[in-house]
């Protein structure tokens, strides 16, 4: 049970169908928050969706596809009745094991028109409607490795990095609505998405943290809940790593 209380609090969640994003709509729906689910995986999302009971709803929505991301957005506001949060959590990763020599322009165009453009794309229809909120809330999903960077990883680190920065300048213009917009940068997580990952890799992170124990998807659900609530107000351009001190901001 979260001690976070987000009663009647409305959230769009992209991505959700699974790994973090799943864990946010589970999280939000046991802190009284109402949710919608966005994924390309339809199947999955309905099924959490149906998982979760009344507080939840499935929509598809597709980041590299811009009429996907009208509609999407436009019938999770109709599904919540309006809209007071956005988890941009939606993400690809695609180049991971990839030298800056073997890494195809395409891949690394299709990593970013995801990651970066997507998000975009998605607060930028979100925008009217977190602002007829009155308290509407953004948090983009980075990730830790925007600030070590690591190797074979270089269009997604690069994503990440931009999104960063993308939140900070996002911050200033939704703030002339009251729309505050954070960035949350997790550390290497156990989920299905991390599973190609090597396993000196995930020794590298255990031996580094601060915190000396795997991460997983309820590492990150206090972070991500808190900066949707009305209380989070004055809190806004801010990234917060969440990685166990593997590295600090």
């Amino acid at each position: 049970m979260t001690e976070i209380q987000l009663q009647g609090r409305r959230v769009l969640v992209t991505g959700a169908a699974r790994g973090l994003g799943e864990s946010f709509a589970r999280a939000l729906v046991a802190a009284g928050a109402k949710v919608v689910i966005s994924d390309v995986l339809h199947e999955r999302g309905r099924a959490l969706a149906a998982a979760l009971g009344e507080a939840a709803a499935y929509v598809p929505l597709d980041l590299s596809d811009e009429a996907s991301i009208r509609e999407g957005v436009a019938a999770a506001v109709s599904q919540l009745g309006g809209l007071d949060g956005l988890i941009n959590n939606a993400a690809i990763t695609n180049s991971g094991g990839k030298t800056l020599d073997e890494l195809s322009p395409q891949v690394f165009d299709q990593v970013m028109n995801v990651n970066v453009r997507g998000t975009w794309l998605v607060t930028r229809e979100a925008r009217p409607h977190l602002a007829a909120s009155g308290s509407g809330r953004v948090v983009n999903l980075a990730s830790d490795t925007a600030l070590w960077g690591p190797p074979r990883l270089l269009a997604y680190v690069a994503s990440k990095g931009a999104v960063i920065a993308m939140t900070r300048s996002l911050a200033r213009e939704l703030g002339e609505d009251g729309i505050t917009v954070n960035a949350i940068a997790p550390g290497l997580t156990l989920v299905e998405a991390t599973e190609y990952v090597p396993q000196e890799r995930h020794a590298h992170y255990l031996q580094g943290r601060a915190i000396r124990r795997p991460q997983v998807p309820e590492d990150v659900n206090a972070a991500a809940l808190f900066l949707l609530t009305r209380a989070s107000g004055f809190i806004t351009g801010q990234l917060l790593p969440v990685n166990g001190g593997f590295v600090f901001n």
